[in-house]
């Protein structure tokens, strides 16, 4: 179990020096900003929708390791999906994060199982989860910015 642990801080760790899709997405046709005011964690989300499918998609902003690194996988695990695909990925990535001892459905995350120990430290929770929320106000359109609180 150390090694996993060690594996999945690895993981963590370098999309956190090393985010993907980290930038302004210049051909975005959606967008949303994000705060959590508790750590001061920024994200702005970008997302190329077309015909239901999100061609691509982008962040940019400051945060801690885990706000940026879930931002960085959620950029990866999304591209190329359907709107319905990133909507079930955004509710199985909370239960994810929410279950407690319950052991959720987690079919279809991939990489992102490594924010699984996110939910042994509850404070820790709005900063895997901000930039999941901000994707979420940006595909459907919404002008409201995005607070975790």
């Amino acid at each position: 179990m150390d090694d996993l642990r060690a594996l999945y801080q690895e993981v963590i760790l370098d999309h956190y020096k090393r985010p993907r899709h980290f930038g302004a997405l210049e051909e975005a046709n959606r967008r949303a900003e994000g705060t959590n005011p508790l750590c001061g964690d920024q994200i702005t989300v970008y997302a190329k929708v077309e015909d239901g499918v999100i061609r691509d998609v982008s962040f940019e902003g400051m945060g801690c390791a885990i706000s940026t690194a879930s931002a960085s996988l959620m950029t990866e695990a999304l591209s190329g999906k359907t709107l319905e695909e990133a909507a079930r990925m955004h509710s199985v990535f909370h239960r994810l994060l929410t279950a407690g001892d319950e052991v959720p459905d987690i079919e279809g995350l991939g990489k992102l199982e490594v924010l699984a120990g996110v939910r042994d430290f509850p404070v820790r929770i709005k900063c895997a989860t901000l930039a999941w929320h901000a994707l979420r106000a940006a595909l459907e359109q919404s002008d409201e910015p995005v607070t975790t609180e």
